[in-house]
């Protein structure tokens, strides 16, 4: 599950978090005061915090201010203060929520859930943003397995398909018949031009509006073959 660090200069505070979480399936980390928190979010990778407010050294809204200016995980704000301004002051220096003590472990254990769920679901719609790629009104977009000229769809096989996208995620950059097959079928080249050539013909077919004078695919005469970037 998730990695999460909770953080108050109260031991038993954390102890309790601890059990609740872990029961869970968490991984709980602990710190003790933001400098201590800040520590542990250097030396590894963590999923969310949970942080009090009140605490010595540093405190959980300047820890919150250091943290935000290189990480974007969940952070919850813990704190015995109940007035709306320490809320706002919470939320507008980066925190994603905010649970006033004393509470219910029940309702925080909640709280984590559904940051967790929106961190998951942010990163996964900026993961499949970074797998679209286009060139001109060529995209591909690689978690769909779909390809589009001009918001046409283009069917493809899955090795024409592949061939595609390996010169697109390259576009610009010049491959022979040898190293497309290499890198398409995991094998040494040996007799592939045809096998090559034949794809690429299909593909260009597909994607070009005239094929003997493509816009996308190219062959660059001796050397071996491009998507241009437009």
């Amino acid at each position: 599950m998730a990695k999460i660090l909770v953080c108050d200069d109260d031991r038993e505070i954390v102890e309790a978090i601890d059990i609740y979480l872990t029961q869970e399936g968490h991984e709980v980390l602990k710190a003790y005061d933001g400098e201590e928190a800040l520590k542990v979010l250097k030396d590894q990778e963590v999923d969310l915090l949970v942080i009090d407010v009140m605490m010595p050294r540093l405190d959980g809204i300047r820890a919150t201010l250091k943290i935000r200016e290189e990480n974007n995980i969940p952070i919850i704000i813990l704190s015995a203060k109940s007035e709306d301004a320490d809320k706002i002051l919470g939320l507008n220096v980066g925190a994603d929520d905010y649970v006033t003590k004393p509470f219910n472990p029940l309702e925080l254990v909640a709280r984590v859930k559904s940051q967790l769920r929106r961190y998951t679901q942010l990163g996964a719609m900026t993961e499949k943003k970074e797998n679209i790629y286009e060139t001109g009104g060529l995209m591909i977009d690689d978690d769909r397995k779909e390809v589009t000229v001009d918001g046409e769809s283009v069917k493809l096989t899955p090795i024409e398909y592949r061939i595609l996208l390996f010169l697109v995620q390259n576009q610009g950059r010049v491959f022979s018949i040898n190293q497309i097959y290499e890198n398409i079928w995991n094998e040494e080249a040996i007799a592939a031009d045809n096998t090559v050539a034949v794809h690429i013909r299909h593909i260009r077919e597909k994607i070009e509006i005239n094929p003997k004078e493509p816009r996308y695919l190219k062959v660059v005469w001796g050397l071996g073959y491009k998507v241009e970037k437009i």
